[in-house]
């Protein structure tokens, strides 16, 4: 790093350190509780101690934050905004609660959660914060001050608000709850730092949707945190979906626990964000637990896309499954890190896991790095990665029967990213994100920049 670069990031550090100090002020006069305030010193301590990762880090060398790391952000404010602002990022026909955040603070205004049924409890963090931390310190506290996440510890550190989701046990919600997050961007780089708590009971069943979304091209940062806490025998759906602008940053790590006979399915859908990374980590922490990982990823122009995801067999007779999907063009790069650890205990391993690239463009590149880490001897276990072009023999036969080049394109690059889409659970989920990849392809498919 030159003199200049670290300079800057030192400046940048200073200016959080400076929000920071500024809301742990104004948190005394908002009865912000003394566990909560000492929580987000510690955090905030823990990221002075990390700080920002730099590409001489192993899980980091494809991946520059110098945009972030070098560039002043101001918290994001409550905006302004309508329901015709947001209508597009929303999902027609779906049921259930809605909770929308604007610059990660709750709008009372466009969020509607209904009467819900008994044992359910959709609720804003900075609601359940008023009260102290309560049964959500523990999840609170294992992101905030552990680990070499420093992003995550900075998440923390500014802990305002966001969504609590509680599903007592036994209890099934048909419906779906849809989580968005709005970033305005008033004419200057903001940053907010959503996070998503998910505590479903034993036997019990729920889906969440948790949508990002930009109203302007502007280079704003989203440093989000996503916790599942899975209990024995749930069922738990999970879908991220990131259209935010092209201009944008987005990191985001997502924590989940998988207690006995639990089963977790998590879908990641990115369709924006110039920069973008993904961590993602599972633990398998009770016999019989199973969790699905399905990712897709677009990445034209100048885009960067980074996913890595860790599966931790910590228990016998668990299975993990795993595809992720990136179709990149023009100047786009893609990373995918996957690794699957297996205990030593956790005989009976059933994991696979695969990762397939499709580059548009000769200038498109991904790195890939499947890994797996055994410690066990009576396992399954497989993966692969595969990166390659349009067939051209399937071009040819498009082609042979009408259709233009692109519009062959088109078809084939669809057929590839649809086998993710199908996946996701709720046929509304499925409709609007194929609209959205729609939206996205005639630039990626005809080789123009994004």
């Amino acid at each position: 790093m030159s003199a200049t670069s670290a300079m800057e990031v030192s400046a940048v550090y200073e200016g959080y350190q400076a929000d920071f100090d500024r809301l742990q002020d104004g948190g005394d006069k908002q009865g912000v509780s003394a566990p909560l305030k000492l929580l987000r010193q510690k955090a905030m301590e823990h990221f002075g101690r990390l700080g920002f990762p730099t590409t001489r880090m192993e899980d980091w060398r494809f991946t520059s934050v110098a945009p972030i790391a070098t560039r002043p952000y101001a918290l994001g404010a409550l905006a302004e905004v309508t329901t015709d602002q947001i209508v597009r990022f929303l999902i027609p026909e779906l049921p259930g609660p809605l909770l929308v955040f604007v610059n990660g603070r709750l709008s009372v205004s466009l969020s509607e959660t209904g009467a819900l049924p008994p044992g359910v409890a959709v609720q804003c963090l900075g609601d359940a914060l008023a009260t102290g931390l309560d049964a959500a310190e523990p999840y609170l506290v294992s992101l905030g001050t552990e680990g070499e996440q420093p992003f995550s510890a900075l998440n923390t550190a500014f802990l305002q608000d966001g969504a609590v989701i509680r599903i007592d046990d036994g209890v099934v919600l048909k419906d779906p709850v849809h989580v968005v997050f709005i970033s305005t961007a008033p004419g200057e780089a903001v940053v907010t730092h959503p996070r998503v708590l998910l505590l479903v009971g034993d036997n019990s069943q729920v889906s969440v949707i948790e949508s990002y979304a930009g109203l302007r091209d502007a280079g704003y940062f989203t440093n989000a945190v996503t916790q599942i806490e899975a209990g024995a025998g749930s069922v738990v759906h999970h879908c991220k979906i990131l259209r935010e602008s092209l201009q944008s940053y987005h990191v985001a790590g997502m924590q989940a626990r998988l207690a006995r006979n639990a089963v977790v399915t998590s879908n990641s859908i990115t369709l924006g964000g110039a920069l973008v990374r993904n961590d993602i980590g599972v633990v398998l922490d009770g016999e019989g637990a199973e969790c699905t990982l399905n990712g897709l990823y677009l990445a034209g122009g100048k885009q960067h896309i980074d996913n890595h995801t860790t599966i931790d067999h910590a228990s016998p007779h668990c299975a993990s499954h795993e595809l992720y999907k990136g179709i990149l063009d023009g100047d786009g790069r893609a990373v995918f890190n996957g690794k699957i650890i297996v205990r030593l205990d956790a005989q009976k391993t059933d994991a696979k896991q695969s990762n397939k690239a499709l580059l548009l463009s000769e200038r498109a590149q991904v790195n890939t790095k499947p890994q797996l880490e055994i410690f066990a001897d009576d396992v399954k276990c497989t993966h692969g990665a595969t990166v390659g072009q349009l067939d051209e023999d399937a071009l040819f036969y498009l082609r042979a029967r009408g259709l233009g080049r692109e519009e062959a394109r088109r078809i084939l690059i669809q057929a590839f990213a649809t086998d993710v889409l199908n996946r996701v659970r709720h046929k509304p989920i499925q409709m609007e994100l194929g609209r959205a990849l729609l939206d996205r392809l005639p630039t990626i498919a005809t080789g123009e920049t994004a």
